[in-house]
């Protein structure tokens, strides 16, 4: 679907410029970031539970909750690719793809990575109500690469690194108005413990995890004129997985996160020019400090910033997965909040997921969002070949 869009800056970092306005409950006043790719949950198993991951087992699409969770890995290796029609209520054009992978190269080490790549469509630009205009393709991707490693035989940790590229004209400008690809870098610091637990109906896992993802570089679109910051972000979760029996068990899941990025200033404040400069200026890493205690309505505000979610996952002979889950985020910090469903089918080598969205607010373009995900056990399927 061709978008017609009178002003190209919508899709840019520029939209941070916005007035805030008044809601019932408050005034909306979310945290802006650039790279909208880094936020959005690629697979379907987490997608089906409320977008939880930190501290679910591990599975192929760990690299983006928790790469961590590697180590403990019960397939040495495994590939998955997961595909999202994204706003799908709105367009039809708009995708998020992702490929990812890992490899346990050595006993408690292994290997990860992925790609991300989102599409956001045909869109067209237009110099003036006569111009026919000219269809562009913005898009985004992200490469990533960790190494995780036990460290006990319960606590494992990761590393990991990501470069990040996000075109959003497409090489293309109106009038004077020069634009240009942006490049960002960042790293990943994960942890992950997990404690098996002996119960009278089988073996249960209680896991806790933590991820501060996108510490890096921020991100222009004018050579370093105006500088945005990417999505740094602190997840932390738990999970406690029990058995029923020989074949039925239940995941219990919750993740809380939290943006690690500076509240936008207020343009309709006296002063906002000298706020913004120094906005514009503030480096990454001071960024995420100041992000704990810069909103304007203060300790009540911060905790307004966490969003939270939990999940639950049943199995049937770990091959039959049914899963369920709510996210939640303030009505004045963007007032995403949804339930999720899904369901998964393991066979042999590969294990097919799919995930629904179904938000609560009848106007949430996130509404009725459908995510799948086709992994494949590479160690399985090694042994299958011999």
């Amino acid at each position: 679907m061709k978008k017609i869009i009178l002003a190209f800056l919508l899709f840019t970092p520029f939209l941070l410029q916005a007035q805030a306005i008044d809601t019932g409950g408050g005034r909306l006043n979310p945290v802006y970031t650039a790279v909208p790719l880094l936020t959005i949950a690629p697979d379907a198993r987490s997608g089906a539970m409320g977008d939880v991951g930190a501290a679910t087992s591990a599975d192929v699409n760990s690299q983006y909750w928790n790469p961590a969770k590697y180590a403990f890995a019960k397939s040495p290796a495994g590939v998955g690719i997961s595909y999202t029609p994204w706003l799908s209520k709105l367009v039809n054009d708009i995708n998020l793809a992702n490929l990812t992978g890992y490899w346990q190269f050595s006993e408690g080490q292994a290997m990860s990575t992925s790609l991300r790549y989102f599409s956001l469509g045909d869109v067209i630009f237009r110099e003036g109500p006569e111009d026919p205009g000219i269809i562009v393709r913005p898009n985004e991707f992200a490469i990533d690469l960790a190494y995780s490693r036990l460290l006990s035989e319960k606590f494992s940790a990761a590393v990991g690194f990501r470069y990040i590229r996000s075109d959003l004209n497409a090489g293309y400008s109106i009038g004077t108005q020069e634009m240009y690809p942006g490049n960002a870098f960042a790293a990943d610091i994960a942890m992950y413990f997990l404690n098996p637990i002996r119960m009278s109906t089988g073996d249960a896992d209680l896991a806790f995890g933590l991820n501060i993802s996108n510490i890096g570089t921020k991100i222009s679109y004018d050579q370093g004129n105006n500088n945005y910051f990417i999505p740094a972000n602190l997840r932390l979760g738990g999970s406690f997985d029990f058995p029923f029996d020989d074949f039925n068990r239940l995941a219990i899941h919750a993740d809380i996160n939290k943006l690690l990025v500076p509240t936008f200033p207020d343009p309709s404040s006296p002063d906002f020019d000298e706020r913004f400069r120094e906005y514009n200026d503030m480096s990454s890493i001071a960024g995420i400090f100041r992000s704990f205690g810069d909103a304007p309505g203060g300790f009540r505000e911060e905790l307004e910033e966490i969003m939270w979610s939990v999940g639950l996952e049943y199995s049937y002979s770990q091959q039959f997965f049914v899963r369920a889950g709510y996210f939640n985020e303030s009505p004045n910090k963007g007032n995403r909040k949804y339930f999720t469903a899904g369901a998964g089918f393991k066979l042999n080598i590969f294990q097919l997921d799919a995930g629904y969205v179904i938000a609560v607010s009848q106007s949430n373009p996130l509404d009725q969002t459908l995510r799948f995900s086709l992994s494949f056990d590479l160690g399985g399927l090694k042994a299958l070949t011999r």
